[in-house]
C-alpha cells in the first residue's frame, strides 16, 4: 500500500520517532495510525530499557525563582552526551520540571527513596484513621498499602501528574523525551528552598504592644 507523506509527518510529529522509522511502521501497521503508534512505543521502551545501564553525567542544572523573589528551586537533569544537553527540548524539560517543584512541593524523587520515618508515621496515622473508621482489622492492611501507594502521587515526583498536562505523570514526560532523543534521560535530584523556612520567628502581640506603648505614655 501507498503510504503518503502526510502520514508520516503527522507519526512522526506523534511519537518523535524518524521519517523512515515512521513510514516502516505504518507500512508495518497497513496505514493503521493507531498501530504504527504502538509499534514504534513498544520498538522505542525495549530500545530506552537497553540504555538503562548507560552513564548519564552530563545535562543541565534548571532553576527557578518565583516572581516574590520567595521561592527558587533547582532540578539537576541528567542525559548522556552534551548534545543533548543542549537540545532545546531538554532543556525546556528542565524548567517545566521545576515548575513542577515549585507547585506540587515533591517530597522524595521516587517511591522507593521514601524514608522509613516518614513511611512509618503515615501507616501510623492511616491505620488510626482507619480503625476510627470502624474498619474491619484485617482489612486495614490491605487499605494502607493503597493508601501509600496514593500517597506516592502526591509526595514523590516521578510519580506526581504533571502539572501542566495531568492526564500525564512526571515519569511517563521523562520517558517521552527518551524515546524522541534516543538517549538515557533521568532528575537525579531537585530541592526546594522557601524564604525564612525554619527559622523561628518572634511573635509579636499587636494588643500587648499597644498597651504597653499606652502604659507608657500615661506614666509620663
Amino acid at each position: 500500500m501507498t503510504i503518503s507523506p502526510n502520514d508520516v509527518k503527522v507519526l512522526r510529529e506523534k511519537t518523535g520517532a524518524g521519517m523512515m522509522d515512521c513510514k516502516k511502521a505504518l507500512g508495518e501497521c497497513n496505514g493503521d495510525m493507531e498501530k504504527a503508534v504502538d509499534y514504534l512505543r513498544a520498538k522505542g521502551l525495549a530500545a530506552m530499557q537497553k540504555r538503562q545501564g548507560k552513564v548519564a553525567a552530563e545535562g543541565v542544572i534548571g532553576h527557578y525563582i518565583h516572581s516574590n523573589g520567595k521561592i527558587g528551586v533547582l532540578v539537576e537533569l541528567n542525559c548522556e552526551t552534551d548534545f543533548v544537553a543542549r537540545n532545546e527540548q531538554f532543556i525546556q524539560l528542565a524548567k517545566d520540571l521545576c515548575m513542577q517543584v515549585a507547585a506540587a512541593d515533591p517530597k522524595f524523587l521516587k517511591a522507593e527513596e521514601i524514608d522509613d520515618a516518614f513511611r512509618e508515621r503515615e501507616i501510623a496515622i492511616y491505620t488510626e484513621q482507619l480503625k476510627a473508621e470502624g474498619k474491619p482489622a484485617n482489612m486495614i492492611p490491605k487499605i494502607v498499602e493503597g493508601k501509600l501507594k496514593k500517597m506516592a502521587e502526591e509526595v514523590c515526583l516521578y510519580n506526581q501528574k504533571f502539572v501542566k498536562d495531568p492526564d500525564k505523570t512526571v515519569q511517563a514526560l521523562v520517558q517521552e523525551l527518551t524515546l524522541k532523543l534516543g538517549e538515557k534521560i533521568e532528575i537525579r535530584r531537585f530541592v526546594k528552598l522557601v524564604l525564612g523556612e525554619g527559622i523561628e520567628k518572634k511573635q509579636e502581640n499587636f494588643a500587648e504592644e499597644v498597651a504597653k506603648m499606652s502604659g507608657s505614655a500615661t506614666n509620663k
